[in-house]
């Protein structure tokens, strides 16, 4: 698990690994990001293909030239560790464990998971099972490679949209090999406001984000930062990314968020659409610049 220093703070994207994982770098390092995410393969398959050497070689000069640090994976979307469908359950342990090979393989900083859906059982129904299915992962797959489990946005039955979840499966694995990361468009979505000064505090349900971050202790495992603006309203339980500043999250609470001593030292990935649509540019990692200070 690498984090950065304070004086030279990670931001990167999500960026594409098409033509190789080495252009992956170059990709990130052309909108100006010094970390980045990608997918191990197509997001919309479960079919895998190991990574090619000469590629990884590259990669690994491409960093060094250009300065790029964490690399983040980001796990398949299909994924559902939570499901009552075994067939699921066994196709999302045999994609996590690549991704988590591949994770040791590009010497990265964790696969970025979504643990899935109860699918209405509640949270009581699947949590000790999920324990399991982890622990199972963890024991064939490489000691330097690393889980971290995503938020999620407050939809229906999604696994950690409440951090207390999250806080749970921590204390019953009892491993660095997994963490956590923490997206802001989610969070914002789940009812959690960022920052205890923001203008939804009045209307939350819950502590604000950086208040459960000491509350629950779960700073010391917080790996990545997704730091996405919200095309849906606070806590309206819905996934929509929108680029930085043009969204529903105030700019305020984003900045008072990215400079609070708890997180400053955390790598940031953005996932947003771009002003394009293509995805992470210049323009939004410009803007986490300035929010960042």
């Amino acid at each position: 698990m690498k984090k950065n220093s304070q004086n030279n703070r990670q931001i990167g994207g999500h960026v594409s690994v098409s033509g190789g994982v080495h252009l992956a770098v170059e990709r990130v390092a052309k909108i100006g990001g010094n970390c980045m995410q990608v997918f191990s393969g197509s997001p919309r398959s479960w079919r895998r293909s190991d990574p090619n050497q000469k590629d990884l070689e590259k990669m690994f000069t491409n960093q060094e030239e250009l300065g790029v640090k964490s690399i983040f994976t980001h796990a398949l979307y299909l994924v559902n560790l939570a499901s009552d469908k075994p067939e699921l359950v066994s196709r999302s342990v045999q994609s996590l464990i690549f991704d988590l090979k591949f994770d040791s393989l590009v010497k990265g900083s964790g696969v970025v998971v979504h643990l899935g859906s109860h699918q209405g059982r509640g949270w009581e129904a699947v949590k000790d099972d999920l324990v399991k299915v982890i622990q199972q992962i963890l024991s064939v797959t490489p000691e330097d490679s690393t889980l971290l489990i995503e938020n999620s946005a407050g939809q229906k039955g999604k696994i950690a949209s409440d951090l207390k979840e999250v806080r749970w499966l921590l204390d019953q694995l009892k491993t660095t090999r997994v963490g956590w990361c923490v997206d802001t468009c989610h969070a914002f979505a789940a009812g959690i406001p960022l920052v205890k000064t923001s203008q939804y505090c009045h209307q939350a349900q819950q502590s604000d984000l950086i208040s459960q971050l000491r509350q629950l202790k779960l700073s010391q495992s917080l790996e990545c930062l997704h730091v996405n603006d919200s095309l849906v309203e606070f806590g309206a339980g819905n996934d929509r990314h929108a680029n930085i500043g043009e969204g529903l999250i105030p700019q305020e609470d984003l900045k008072g968020f990215l400079q609070n001593e708890t997180v400053k030292n955390i790598p940031i990935i953005t996932e947003v659409p771009g002003m394009d649509n293509k995805g992470p540019d210049k323009e939004n990692i410009e803007r986490l610049k300035k929010l960042v200070g």
